[in-house]
């Protein structure tokens, strides 16, 4: 089991973001695994949100949403627990670190992109 918080973002028009990691072929959520200096799930999204996407959780913004578990999209054989929090964010945001590409998606309407399990059956239908 991994567990991990995920963050939901969403733009003026409705539309969520995905992220793609370098050498990953899915989108997901952007988000990630707690490091030993995190004191909670909103420590950890503020950091993994800044790492990754450059830009800061806006404070107060993070309102947890529910649990929700998959297999793993880059680990093989394994499961993702994720806390779901929506969330917003402030500055330029773009992708670095191990975020190779950013996407903004309808919810509703994904297309043919793929999406990891997480995302695509648990946190993208329920918005």
């Amino acid at each position: 089991m991994i567990r991990i918080v995920v963050a939901v973002i969403r733009d003026a028009a409705g539309r969520v973001l995905l992220v793609r990691k370098r050498g990953a072929r899915v989108f997901q959520q952007p988000g990630g695994k707690r490091d030993a200096g995190d004191t909670d799930d909103v420590a950890t999204l503020a950091r993994e949100l800044h790492e990754e996407l450059g830009v800061t959780l806006v404070p107060g913004s993070a309102r947890h949403l529910w649990r929700a578990s998959a297999p793993a999209a880059n680990e093989p054989g394994h499961i993702v627990e994720g806390e779901v929090y929506a969330v917003e964010v402030a500055g330029v945001m773009r992708a670095q670190a191990e975020i190779e590409e950013l996407r903004w998606i309808d919810p509703s309407a994904p297309g043919d992109l793929p999406i990891a399990r997480l995302s695509c059956e648990h946190i993208l239908p329920r918005l």
